[in-house]
């Protein structure tokens, strides 16, 4: 059996916070963040901090979003588990910077 072998991989070397989702949502709806905090019951200093990814969109939250945005919960809650672990991610390559280029030679060798 052949099998395709993957020669480039997409690694990005950021992370999208789901709060950047949640700011296009607001506007498609034509929302403020003032009017967003009303309507969830979060501050609008919450708000701040899941936008610029400082605080994590819990389950509680997700369901709030839910049921102002019409944006599944599920949908928030994956943003968030993706964007922490590529978040993780680029933590460890940054402790790791040797990483990098060991998975280069691997690929230059054909592995």
């Amino acid at each position: 059996m052949v099998t395709a072998q993957k020669k480039y991989e997409f690694e990005p070397d950021y992370a999208v916070p789901p709060g950047a989702t949640l700011q296009e949502i607001m506007k498609s709806l034509e929302m403020t963040q003032k009017d967003l905090a009303a309507r969830t019951g979060l501050t609008e200093q919450s708000l701040t901090r899941i936008i610029t990814g400082v605080q994590p969109i819990s389950y509680e939250t997700a369901n709030r979003l839910e049921l102002v945005t019409q944006v599944p919960a599920r949908l928030w809650n994956n943003l968030e588990a993706q964007y922490r672990e590529q978040m993780a991610k680029l933590a460890e390559r940054k402790m790791s910077p040797s990483f990098d280029s060991f998975k280069g030679r691997d690929h230059q060798n054909g592995r």
